[in-house]
Formats: structure tokens, C-alpha cells, sequence
């Protein structure tokens, strides 16, 4: 009689592979899709409640204090005042395309979180299921996709609230997120190189060993800056600039229409954050003390946790960023995503395919390292003595005017009406340059007041 096989220590739950997708029950996927829309209405409450009490903290203040313990149900109730509200359609609007475009803005944002994976496989009633919606083999160009359908809605906003402030503030935010979404998918040429796949599932597997945060640290800060640029955020809150357009492309919305445009803006701040977790950090999978110490981090349902951490640290920097950067010029935001992102990406890509290309052929990987940080250091000096001899060129040149004089705004070339008075005395005043000595202004004299 053979004696008893030794007992073999579970295994940690495997990876989810992508033909495991879409054999789930009904009942499994629909809890799955109420689970997610249950979690981002969740998470944009706290969201809310977070930020108000970091930004009240930064500036010295208490913040939301009054609605439930700590302020916590302040973000619930904003949101009844806001479907309780009186709407109000302007009369001149589109009707049709006024109401839709709230819809196309908060629909995508809640469809690109189907993919997100939040853990490994686990039991559910004893049926074996991952921990995400669903997976496609291009998971990631879903994501972008529903990013430029929401566009869409921004920019009919604008067009059909019929005001010059809102289809301003619609184009401004069209052509905005249009080149920073370039730029994103840029920085995620890199990963699909190194993961070998577009699918989420894939791209978290294949960073078992060795984040995508360290092995492409460029295209995590190119993603970095290009998510605040989607968002629609200080410092790229340039669409929502109260100083020129009141509100942007929703200042003829009011009530549960401003209430989606809200609630879109959060949601895709959660799926930013959710998609640099997956794509650079390791998605659900514990930082390294934690999985080297303990064998059972990756396992059950203790990914969900890691996941959470790390969405909730992004929304922190969202945050802090906020409370501590100004807004930039239009000029800055759009000359940062055309000549500096997309640029550094293409040449980005170049280097990595090359380094991919010599190691799949059997070249030494220390000597490829060594080239490619003496290519990168050439062109850093290159850039920089290009900026240092550069001169005066970029500077701004005013036709007509000589150094150190100052140029009178009313006297032609820019749209600037003069800052005088209208009256003088009560009397109408003549407009400037053209008093004459028949008709000079009133002498004022210590009794006239």
C-alpha cells in the first residue's frame, strides 16, 4: 500500500485568462454590473467628501461639517438638492441635443470601468469567477473609445445651449481633451509592448514580477500629466474658467442635467485612476513588502483592498494638485500636449521597440541600457543648449512700439476699450483724442463737490 501523498499548500488563485470571460450566469453578470454602478455612485460621494475636507485643511478652513458625522453624507445631500431643483431650459436652445448631451457625457464614464479588474478569480456560491466585469483582447482601446464619445457631449453642449460662453467653453474642452487623449494613447504603446497584450487581465499578469511603473517610468509621468488634462482638472480646468466663460460648456444647465455633467467629471476621475492602478501599478496585486512577506496577499479576496488603496491615492493626488497649482494658460496647456507629450512619446516608443527588438535578437541588455542612457543624455543636452541659445525669438514683438515704451490699448491693433469714465462732471466726455481747445472740461474747484 503506497503511504499518503504529502499535503501541497494551496496555490495562490490564478491569473483570469480571457476565454474565462463571458460564461458567467446571468445572475453573476448582472450583480457584477450593479456591483460597479453601485461602487462608482459610492466612490464619487466620497470622492466629494475627501476632497472638500483636504482642500479645507490646506487652506486653513474646516470644510463640509454639518450633514451626517464629520460632514459624511454632505456629498448625498448635494445631490438631492440637485435632482429636487427647478430645470431650467433657456428658450432659443436646442431641445433635443440640450438633453442628450448629458447622457453621452455620463454614459461612457460608467461603461470604460466594465473592464477594470478588481482581483483574481474567486468562488461566488461556489461558481469560479474573476473579479471584473468583462474583458475584451482590446480592453484599453474600449477606455479611449468611450473618453472621445464623451466628448461628444461636451462640445453639443456647448453648441446647443446657444450662448457664446458655453460653445466657447465646448470647443475649448473638445480640443483640450482631443490632444491630451493623443498623448495618453502614446503612453500606452510602451505597456502593450512589454504586457504583449491590450487586455487588462493580461497587462495586470504580466506585471507578476516587476511593475510597468519601474521598468517605464516616462510613460507613467506622460500619463500622469495627460489624466489631469482629461479630467478636466486644475491645473487644465481651462474649459470651467470662471473668470472668461462663467461656467464653461454646462452654464445654461441647472438641476439633474448639471447634476450628470458632475457626476461624469468624478467617475472619470475614479477611471483614471483605475487605469493607471491597472496599466502601471500592478493593478490588484500587493506592493512588494506586503507579497514577499505574505504568500496569501494575491489571493481571495485581499486584492480588492490593494485595488482600493491605490485608486484612492490617485484621487489624493488629484486632490492636492488642486489645492496647491494654479491654471495655466491656453496657450501653455495646448503648446504642452502638441510639442512637448506627443514628441517625448513617438521618440519614447522608438527607444523601447528598439530595446525590444535587440533583446529579442540575443543582444547583452547591460550594454543596450548603456546606449540608451547616452542617447537620452544627448538629446537632454541637445534640448537644452537649443533653449539656452535660442535668444529672443519667442518673444512677444509688438509692432510699433519701442523698448521701454509703454503702448496705449485704445490706440488700434487690440480690441481694448479705454479705462476712462464715460462722464465727466455729469457732462458726456468726448472720446479720447479729439477734445479741443473750444471745448475744454470744467475747471474743478474746491466748492464744486
Amino acid at each position: 500500500m503506497s503511504p499518503l501523498p504529502a499535503a501541497v499548500p494551496a496555490a495562490p488563485a490564478a491569473d483570469p485568462a480571457l476565454e474565462g470571460f463571458g460564461t458567467d450566469p446571468w445572475w453573476l453578470i448582472g450583480g457584477k454590473v450593479l456591483v460597479i454602478f453601485a461602487f462608482l455612485v459610492v466612490t464619487v460621494l466620497m470622492t466629494m467628501w475627501i476632497e472638500r475636507r483636504i482642500i479645507g485643511r490646506m487652506q486653513l478652513r474646516v470644510g463640509p461639517n454639518r450633514a451626517g458625522p464629520f460632514g459624511l453624507l454632505q456629498g448625498l445631500a448635494d445631490g438631492i438638492k440637485l435632482a429636487l431643483k427647478e430645470d431650467i431650459v433657456p428658450r432659443q436652445v436646442d431641445k433635443v441635443v440640450f438633453i442628450l448631451a448629458p447622457v453621452m457625457a455620463a454614459v461612457p464614464a460608467f461603461i470604460s470601468f466594465i473592464i477594470i479588474p478588481f482581483g483574481p478569480r474567486v468562488s461566488i456560491f461556489g461558481h469560479e469567477t474573476a473579479l471584473q466585469g468583462t474583458d475584451l483582447p482590446v480592453a484599453v482601446l474600449l477606455v479611449l473609445a468611450m473618453s472621445s464619445m464623451a466628448i461628444y457631449g461636451i462640445v453639443l453642449a456647448g453648441w446647443s445651449s446657444m450662448s457664446p460662453y458655453s460653445l466657447l467653453g465646448g470647443l475649448r474642452s473638445s480640443a483640450q481633451m482631443i490632444s491630451y487623449e493623443i498623448a495618453m494613447g502614446l503612453s500606452f504603446v510602451a505597456v502593450f509592448m512589454f504586457a504583449g497584450s491590450m487586455s487588462t487581465s493580461q497587462i495586470v499578469a504580466a506585471q507578476q514580477d516587476k511593475w510597468f511603473v519601474v521598468l517605464l517610468a516616462p510613460s507613467f509621468v506622460v500619463y500622469v500629466i495627460t489624466m489631469m488634462g482629461e479630467s478636466n482638472r486644475i491645473p487644465f480646468d481651462l474649459p470651467e474658467g470662471e473668470g472668461e466663460l462663467v461656467g464653461g460648456f454646462h452654464t445654461e444647465y441647472s438641476s439633474l442635467k448639471f447634476a450628470m455633467f458632475f457626476l461624469a467629471e468624478y467617475i472619470n476621475l475614479a477611471t483614471l485612476s483605475a487605469l493607471a492602478t491597472t496599466m502601471f501599478l500592478g493593478g490588484w496585486r500587493a506592493p512588494a513588502p506586503i507579497s514577499t512577506v505574505w504568500a496569501g496577499a494575491n489571493s481571495g479576496w485581499w486584492p480588492v483592498l490593494w485595488f482600493l488603496v491605490k485608486i484612492f491615492l490617485f484621487i489624493f493626488f488629484f486632490v492636492w494638485l488642486r489645492g496647491t497649482l494654479p491654471r495655466v494658460r491656453y496657450d501653455q496647456l495646448m503648446k504642452l500636449g502638441w510639442k512637448v507629450l506627443m514628441p517625448f512619446s513617438l521618440g519614447w516608443i522608438l527607444l523601447v521597440a528598439t530595446i525590444r527588438a535587440l533583446r529579442n535578437d540575443g543582444y547583452d541588455m547591460r550594454q543596450i541600457v548603456i546606449v540608451a542612457a547616452v542617447a537620452a543624455a544627448v538629446v537632454l543636452v541637445a534640448t537644452v543648449v537649443w533653449e539656452m541659445f535660442r535668444g529672443e525669438d519667442d518673444k512677444e514683438i509688438v509692432p510699433g512700439a519701442a523698448a521701454g515704451t509703454r503702448t496705449d490699448p485704445a490706440a488700434g491693433g487690440y480690441p481694448v476699450p479705454p479705462m476712462d469714465a464715460p462722464h465727466y462732471h455729469g457732462r458726456a466726455r468726448e472720446p479720447r483724442g479729439q477734445a479741443t481747445i473750444e471745448n475744454p472740461p470744467e475747471e474743478v474747484t474746491s466748492g464744486t463737490h
